[in-house]
């Protein structure tokens, strides 16, 4: 089980990672964006992320996404008319790394790129860590951990609000696990982030008690509870 969950992180520093999708897609990533009136969305094949709407969008969202479109949210604070179809919920929590998250080398990881894609889906789909799509690779650096030439585990960077970056797809081969992978491509990925001079964060699902041990082992904190949503446009 998580410990109480820590509103005050940060204070006004971390308000932007209320709504990190909206941030990347009018910031860092508008180039990946696209939008219909006030609805921000990512280009389908690099995700299915939906800024968090207000209840005067959802209109606007329809039209962006198309009849059967999905919207992938994080906490909105507005509830979807009643004709969309919900496809999914699920509790997490959105952590953030301090200090401690940041010593680090990259020895034993290799960058991942375009030409990787292949392996990293078939890792990813395997491993299930989150969404991962064709184009994913393009919302920020990746680096991987071969053994005998396979890739065995990933991490990479996916939101980027403005003086944050997200850590994300953290996964190992079910036959390469336990030797401390993941810990060091955390390690790793944080320390590229704070180099730049921001910061890290994540998002972790509430009952994954062995990833949340890790991280807060490596020196992240919980930020906030958040709920992850989707739902189908009508028709």
């Amino acid at each position: 089980m998580i410990g109480p969950v820590d509103d005050l992180v940060d204070g006004d520093a971390s308000t932007v990672l209320d709504d990190p999708v909206g941030a990347s897609l009018r910031g860092a990533h508008a180039h990946l964006a696209r939008g219909t009136g006030r609805a921000l969305a990512y280009r389908p094949d690099v995700a299915t992320f939906v800024a968090a709407p207000t209840s005067a969008d959802w209109a606007d969202l329809a039209t962006l996404l198309g009849p059967g479109g999905f919207a992938d949210l994080f906490s909105a604070p507005v509830q979807p008319p009643a004709d969309w179809a919900p496809v999914f919920t699920m509790t997490g929590v959105q952590m953030v790394g301090g200090p401690s998250a940041v010593a680090a080398t990259t020895a034993g990881t290799v960058r991942l790129g375009p030409a990787d894609v292949p392996e990293m889906l078939e890792l990813a789909a395997l491993t299930r860590p989150g969404p991962f799509w064709p184009r994913t690779v393009e919302m920020g650096d990746y680096l991987g951990i071969r053994d005998a030439g396979r890739l065995v585990a990933m991490i990479g960077e996916r939101l980027h609000p403005p003086g944050w970056t997200e850590i994300s797809a953290v996964c190992t081969h079910p036959d390469h696990q336990g030797r401390g992978y993941a810990a060091r491509l955390v390690r790793a990925a944080a320390a590229a982030i704070t180099a730049r001079g921001e910061r890290p964060f994540l998002h972790v699902a509430s009952d994954n008690d062995r990833a949340i041990a890790l991280y807060e082992r490596l020196g992240f904190r919980v930020r906030r509870e958040v709920t992850f949503r989707g739902f189908r446009v009508p028709g």
